[in-house]
């Protein structure tokens, strides 16, 4: 039988400043992949859904939670991907979307996109605000990304793409 000494919030709080490796001026929490920690006689699970399946992140994400809970003395611990209901960008703050707007990423606009997103909406450029931006890619250096270009700045930037 494990003692358990900390709460679910205490849990929360100690994992809320892991930072997602690909984006690392956000946290798994405020990007919405943190969903929950169980606490049982086994232990402390924690409860995370990627963004998308197969994010090569994850190991790395999994790796920090472990190591983070490990130094705080939260033992034992285990990562548990959840894949249902899927991620989506709903989970996200409103801090994280412009923590990365600030970054040089345009957030997702919502999170109910179809694939003609590019054709019917309009992708703000991060660093000048123009609307006359245009899709060089539709995946960008990861697959949650899209690559763009804003006509006015001259700048490539990402587009975080919104999914459900």
């Amino acid at each position: 039988m494990v003692t358990t000494a900390f709460t679910k919030e205490e849990v929360l709080e100690i994992l809320s400043v892991i930072a997602d490796p690909e984006i690392p001026v956000v946290t798994i929490q405020e990007i919405g992949m943190l969903r929950d920690v169980k606490i049982s006689d086994a232990g402390y699970e924690v409860i995370l859904t990627p963004t998308y399946t197969g994010c090569p992140a994850m190991g790395i994400i999994e790796h920090d939670i472990k190591m983070m809970l490990d130094s705080k003395g939260v033992k034992p611990n285990k990562v548990t991907m959840v894949f249902d209901p899927a991620w989506n960008t709903d989970w996200m703050s409103d801090i994280a979307k412009e923590k990365m707007r600030v970054y040089g990423i345009a957030p997702p606009l919502h999170s109910s996109c179809n694939m003609d997103v590019f054709h019917h909406n309009i992708i703000k450029c991060p660093r000048c605000s123009s609307e006359d931006t245009v899709m060089i890619s539709r995946f960008g250096a990861t697959a949650c990304k899209s690559l763009f270009k804003c006509n006015d700045c001259k700048e490539p930037f990402e587009y975080f793409k919104c999914h459900a």
